[in-house]
């Protein structure tokens, strides 16, 4: 295994974003916390994981060029009991839009809906925000199913297990539902989207931290918020590896927050050194290399994310290291899932969309792609075709 590390030069650090990273939920953790546990048995599904290992590897189906239509495998689902004329109206019960990630796919998915309003197939969606709450959420659902006015229902649950009551509500309506991003405990939706999974992402970074680094080497793995489905199987899937190849692991919740990110890394350097970081998501991964760069030390083989804050440090500082994607184009796919139900056309089952991450060949490319846009913008945010781009996105215009 080949170590590649670069001494820092005094570099002045890049300004981060203090805010949650991508597909994250609950505020109620103390951070930062050392959790010190092995692979949860309630997280770490083998089957799932060999599965989604697999997926890795598998081409999807669908148009080159519209990866938010594109699925692997798809087990097609008859939706004709839901086809009907004219525009429909969705209620839309989201988790939140409080980090980049989510700001970034709100933004794309409005654009994709002003398409779909035009060309008469949605008559509105109307949105709840639950502001990463779960309570709020449920609330949310409760309030589309008494107002009775809903013709379809899109979910993005805040977490996985207080949800799935709700969701199974929302199908006894006899409308179509759509779950999308995180996972619930049931196959109700007539559909359930998301890139290949948690698994893959541990998979991912895992095996390019221990192919970069050597046995006996340390990883600091900085996680966001427990208890959301994608997030643990992350972990799972890396402490794993990490454990089968020697590599020592620690890792701690910092709830994204860049100074709690910078204090866990300057602790852990103040004890030795530290050949690797891994993160759950990307929003604080610029912190975290700050704090290398402000204690002297070597740049880490690290994984963060798409977000373009990582990809710009990552380029400037020339570490070795990969960007993970948890595919955000994905905010379109309801809404053209929405359009094939209403017109009664099968749709997938489990629409697994393509998570391929961006490697130090692809970086350049895609920072090309996304020139002008800011910080917490998405490489992979797949809006490139929509009318807004790119002013929309470069404006930050959250609607």
């Amino acid at each position: 295994m080949k170590r590649s590390l670069k001494a820092t030069v005094g570099l002045v650090g890049a300004a981060s974003l203090i805010l949650l990273a991508g597909c994250t939920t609950d505020p109620s953790v103390d951070a930062p916390e050392e959790t010190g546990e092995t692979a949860d048995a309630e997280w770490f599904d083998q089957d799932l994981y060999d599965k989604q290992d697999q997926e890795r590897g598998i081409e999807p189906e669908g148009p080159a060029d519209q990866p938010y239509l594109q699925a692997i495998e798809p087990v097609m689902a008859d939706t004709s009991e839901y086809q009907v004329d004219g525009a429909q109206k969705l209620c839309f019960a989201n988790a939140s839009i409080s980090n980049p990630w989510r700001q970034t796919g709100w933004i794309t998915m409005n654009e994709q809906l002003k398409e779909l309003q035009d060309s008469g197939v949605i008559s509105e969606m109307e949105t709840r925000d639950a502001q990463d709450n779960d309570d709020t959420q449920i609330a949310d659902i409760d309030y589309f199913i008494a107002e009775g006015d809903c013709d379809g229902f899109i979910i993005s649950p805040n977490s996985t297990a207080a949800m799935t009551p709700a969701v199974e509500r929302a199908c006894e309506t006899g409308k179509p539902v759509i779950v999308f991003d995180r996972g619930v405990q049931t196959d109700c939706a007539v559909t359930f989207i998301h890139p290949i999974g948690g698994f893959a992402w541990g998979i991912d970074t895992a095996e390019f931290l221990i192919d970069n680094l050597e046995e006996g080497d340390k990883v600091v793995a900085l996680r966001i918020l427990p208890g959301v489905d994608v997030l643990e199987q992350r972990w799972a899937a890396a402490e794993k590896l990490f454990d089968e190849a020697g590599i020592e692991a620690v890792d701690y919740f910092t709830e994204g927050d860049p100074a709690e990110i910078k204090k866990v890394i300057s602790d852990e350097l103040a004890t030795g050194d530290v050949q690797g970081v891994w993160m759950d998501a990307g929003d604080g991964a610029v912190a975290a290399v700050e704090a290398f760069e402000e204690a002297g030390a070597d740049y880490p083989v690290m994984t963060g994310e798409d977000e373009l804050s990582f990809l710009r440090k990552w380029e400037d500082t020339g570490m070795t290291a990969l960007a993970p994607v948890y595919s955000n184009f994905q905010w379109r796919t309801p809404l053209l899932a929405a359009e094939k139900i209403f017109a009664g056309e099968e749709v997938p089952e489990e629409w697994v969309l393509p998570q391929s991450p961006i490697t130090e060949d692809e970086r350049a490319d895609y920072l090309d792609r996304n020139e002008g846009m800011p910080d917490g913008h998405y490489a992979k945010f797949g809006g490139e075709d929509l009318p807004g781009y790119p002013q929309i996105w470069q404006d930050r215009q959250i609607p």
